[in-house]
């Protein structure tokens, strides 16, 4: 079973991807964004990753615990809600320590060959 996502969803991965082509574009021809817009367009594009954060988790969620929908949750699949959700964090946030360490290993590493 698949989730529909809500349409202010698609506008804003629509949203940013012109203003991430627009800045593309003044970035490829030298120009310099109005620093206000690049805050607006990095601020946006954070909204949007947490966004599709979210919606993951709940689409990987909703397929494992959730066996027939109904009008309230039993406290079995509250539980593996409340489980699911934490290991996904817990995944994420060790996949991003992972990979900044592995980031700032290969900064080192060419620091003390470029010496």
């Amino acid at each position: 079973m698949s989730l529909a996502y809500p349409t202010n969803v698609k506008v804003c991965e629509y949203l940013c991807s012109i203003y991430s082509d627009f800045c593309m574009n003044m970035e490829n021809q030298g120009a310099t964004a109005d620093p206000q817009l690049q805050q607006f367009i990095e601020i946006e594009s954070q909204k949007q990753r947490f966004q599709q954060l979210v919606h993951q988790m709940t689409e990987v969620c909703w397929e494992k615990c959730m066996d027939k929908p109904g009008p309230k949750l039993d406290s079995r699949t509250e539980i593996c809600f409340v489980n699911c959700v934490e290991r996904f964090i817990d995944t994420s946030q060790f996949i991003l320590n992972r990979l900044e360490q592995t980031q700032r290993s290969k900064v080192s590493c060419s620091g003390s060959m470029s010496e």
